[in-house]
């Protein structure tokens, strides 16, 4: 993997493969036409698994220019770090550091999604091995987190596939497609890494 900016936790770009090249990149208010396009495409798709506003939440969904502000405000402050996948400089998802937690924790989970277009490549499997690689060799963190929900077969097997192991189960964990939804937790710490998951993932599946 390479890093453009060996040492610095963000802004930072990472970028891994030859067939196909995945990057990962900040999120900028530049990806507004190709992001639309995506979610658009892939609304069908991706709606069994996106978040949704609770009973009592604002139900309007967000301006693309207001996700990004949000998103750049956190990740100055340090709370995430949210990148763009592109797979052979084409816009194909996101995978984001979410809810980073310092002092004695040094935790913090990753979400993802990715444009149907580019499933079945092994993107999202690299994407998620790069970007916890970065947690731990960069960012200095200790734990990483992804929560799954039980019906989510492709989650699933990213997790399998980066021998992320599975730690316990959190009943209406999160509201999604409109309802509180369990979801399975998976972790992965520093130590049960030393190498790194990409190392992990390539000896898993060289393709």
């Amino acid at each position: 993997m390479r890093v453009a900016a060996p040492g610095r936790a963000w802004p930072n770009e990472l970028i891994s493969g030859t067939d196909p090249v995945v990057r990962l990149r900040p999120i900028s208010r530049r990806d507004a036409s190709a992001w639309r396009s995506a979610r658009r495409r892939n609304a069908l798709w991706l709606a069994r698994w996106d978040a949704t506003a609770p009973p009592g939440a604002d139900p309007r969904p967000m301006s693309f220019r207001a996700l990004v502000r949000r998103l750049q405000l956190a990740a100055r402050q340090g709370t995430t770090y949210p990148f763009v996948v592109e797979v052979d400089g084409r816009f194909a998802g996101q995978v984001s550091v979410n809810n980073i937690v310092r002092g004695s924790a040094q935790f913090a989970s990753v979400g993802y999604w990715i444009d149907h277009e580019f499933a079945g490549r092994g993107v999202i499997p690299r994407a998620v091995a790069m970007v916890i690689d970065h947690c731990f060799f960069v960012a200095g963190l200790h734990r990483i987190e992804i929560c799954i929900r039980p019906e989510n077969t492709n989650s699933l097997r990213v997790v399998e596939k980066l021998g992320i192991r599975e730690v316990g189960y959190a009943p209406n964990f999160l509201h999604i497609d409109g309802e509180w939804r369990d979801h399975r937790i998976f972790a992965v710490t520093k130590e049960e890494a030393p190498r790194g998951v990409l190392v992990r993932l390539e000896e898993h599946d060289p393709a």
